[in-house]
């Protein structure tokens, strides 16, 4: 690749960071421009020599002095937190009931602790920063004219502007899946267009038309016409200021499954810690650096990504879980949920290993198990995730304990009934691959470089 190219390129890729919105941490010190460059060429490297058969986009953790984005700083840890418990209901909801429909409910938007991405819409494309959620299966936008849309940080989808623009009729097979993909039936206006409906666990929802347009992701990668997502007319709640939400369930409507005649029934990502830069990608991957664990089904949701944990390993402590308890993976989830009686026994090991050598601190939101001192200043004992088929996954030590407020670090663990989910802080550093062909989910230490 030519100077010329290599930094046009880089230009294109800058547009598309991926950023996590958690709020209430210090911004790290400024870095020079040449910096963030140097990770991008890192990514555009990678691309070339592992995966020039699909496309890779940087993604950023929300302390990196490299996310392109502004922050809100006046948000309690607490809140994200508080927001993580009402996703885990409704997901417990759904991998414990076999009919899962979720109440609708107006919500107080507390902010995002979700990751998002700039991708565009509509011709001539318009870029807009929206959630990337595996646990969601069905896409959609803010979109004009508004009865009710929360602040974004983009202008609001004006679908007049857009020449590719259509809505779905009715009689459309995509109409008739959003019952699944959203566990709340599809509807018809006067003119016989598609009306949907989306409803979560924390009280947010999104109304109004489903649509298809031109998506773009990449100007390197050739533009996806006919995408399907919803058009929001009536859209509140907790997503901060995200212009909506990309899904990457199964369902047969999500992003990932429209993109997979294109770029293949798999995708990937790691996410980074403050100090590198990660991806989101779709298409090839190199299988030997991966350890696999398969896929289960879900008989309540066969949308969400289910595996087997089998046991967690705590020094040489093994703890194991029920045979007959469902666990899934989510990147929409911050904090790992584990069935009470196997957090207790986690808590109770981490704690016996640390012993007296730091001083125990209060319980803090949904943590019990805090000390006093940063994570970095804490002996944090070994914690290894052990899964079907036999994968091991050894968690870095900043996976395990969270700093929740100044001097004071918890484990980063909660106890929920009926499932286990794990969340995106245990996630960190790795690369993850979704294998739904082959029917695996594959771990790597030491991605995101």
């Amino acid at each position: 690749m030519g100077s010329k190219s290599r930094a046009v390129e880089m230009k294109l890729l800058e547009s598309f960071f991926f950023f996590l919105l958690l709020s209430g941490v210090a911004p790290l010190r400024e870095v020079p421009p040449s910096s963030c460059s140097a990770q991008i060429e890192a990514i555009i490297n990678l691309q070339l020599q592992h995966n020039s058969s699909g496309f890779r986009l940087p993604l950023h953790h929300p302390q990196s002095p490299c996310s392109p984005a502004p922050r809100s700083s006046d948000l309690p840890f607490s809140d994200i937190l508080h927001h993580d418990s009402s996703r885990v209901n409704s997901l417990l909801h759904r991998v414990t009931t076999s009919a899962a429909s979720v109440p609708l409910f107006k919500g107080t938007a507390l902010g995002d602790g979700n990751y998002v991405a700039r991708i565009n819409i509509g011709t001539p494309p318009k870029p807009y920063t929206v959630d990337i959620d595996t646990g969601s299966s069905l896409s959609w936008l803010q979109c004009l004219p508004c009865k009710t849309c929360h602040r974004q940080l983009d202008p609001i989808f004006n679908p007049a502007a857009s020449s590719t623009y259509h809505t779905i009729p009715c009689s459309a097979a995509y109409c008739s899946t959003l019952s699944s993909a959203t566990s709340n039936p599809s509807g018809c206006d006067s003119s016989r267009t598609c009306i949907y409906e989306a409803s979560y666990g924390d009280g947010s929802f999104s109304f109004g038309y489903l649509s298809q347009d031109t998506l773009s992701l990449s100007r390197s990668v050739a533009a996806i016409p006919k995408f399907i997502f919803g058009c929001g007319q009536d859209n509140e709640g907790l997503y901060g200021e995200s212009a909506g939400i990309i899904g990457l369930a199964k369902n047969s409507i999500s992003l990932f499954s429209q993109l997979s005649p294109k770029f293949g029934s798999s995708f990937s990502y790691c996410l980074s810690s403050p100090s590198a830069t990660g991806y989101l990608s779709f298409g090839g991957y190199n299988p030997g650096k991966f350890v696999f664990t398969p896929m289960v089904k879900s008989s309540a949701d066969e949308s969400l990504y289910s595996l087997k944990l089998s046991s967690i390993a705590v020094v040489r402590q093994s703890i194991a879980l029920s045979e007959e308890s469902p666990s899934i993976i989510d990147s929409g989830t911050v904090i790992t949920r584990l069935p009470l009686e196997v957090y207790s026994a986690v808590s109770a090991a981490v704690v016996r290993a640390i012993g007296g050598k730091v001083a125990r601190a209060p319980a803090y939101s949904i943590f019990d198990t805090c000390y006093k001192g940063s994570a970095a200043e804490v002996p944090t004992p070994e914690v290894a995730f052990v899964f079907g088929g036999g994968a091991v996954v050894r968690l870095p030590g900043s996976n395990v304990m969270i700093d929740v407020d100044s001097g004071v670090t918890c484990l980063a663990f909660s106890e929920a009934r009926g499932a286990t989910i794990i969340g995106n802080w245990q996630q960190k550093t790795f690369d993850i691959v979704y294998d739904v062909g082959k029917g695996r989910i594959g771990f790597a230490a030491g991605g995101c470089g």
